[in-house]
């Protein structure tokens, strides 16, 4: 059992997971209670049992880490598009003639606009173009005495 839950807690738990219905949950890891009204206020009960809890959070911690991409799994992705590695399905629609046609799917290198997305995108992230410069000037007292050689007209900070 993990930390500590009974094994019908642990039932109840998953089926929470599920579609988070405490009822429904209840009943499944219970099944002598029949009523929805004594199953309800026995799943929020549980739910806020402090082990129950904390299973709940843990597992819906995972389901998270899994579902969703990091950076390096977003910087493959882009990638293989970008060098042509993956491809798409599309639906294309034949004509047979007497004015009938079918529609098939079928795979197709992904396009040249795709590809060129990836390509900017992985740009922005390794500030492969730049936008704008910046450059800054520190004011010397060899800058000062030109500034005043040129009469400074304009070029006071």
């Amino acid at each position: 059992m993990s930390k500590g839950l009974t094994e019908k807690q642990k039932i109840f738990a998953n089926e929470y997971l599920v579609d988070l219905n405490a009822t429904r949950a209840y009943k499944k890891a219970y099944p002598n209670v029949k009523k929805d009204t004594t199953a309800a206020q026995a799943g929020s009960r549980l739910l806020r049992n402090v082990k129950v809890k904390n299973y709940i959070d843990e597992q819906l911690k995972k389901i998270e880490d899994e579902s969703i991409a990091d950076a390096k799994e977003v910087m493959k992705y882009l990638t293989q598009i970008l060098r042509g590695e993956l491809d798409e399905e599309v639906v294309v629609v034949e004509g047979e003639g007497d004015g009938f046609s079918s529609a098939k799917k079928v795979r197709k290198e992904v396009g040249i606009r795709e590809r060129n997305k990836a390509a900017e995108l992985l740009g922005k992230r390794y500030s492969l173009f730049t936008d704008k410069m910046d450059v800054s000037v520190e004011k010397s007292e060899k800058l000062a005495d030109i500034i005043d050689q040129l009469g400074g007209e304009g070029l006071e900070e």
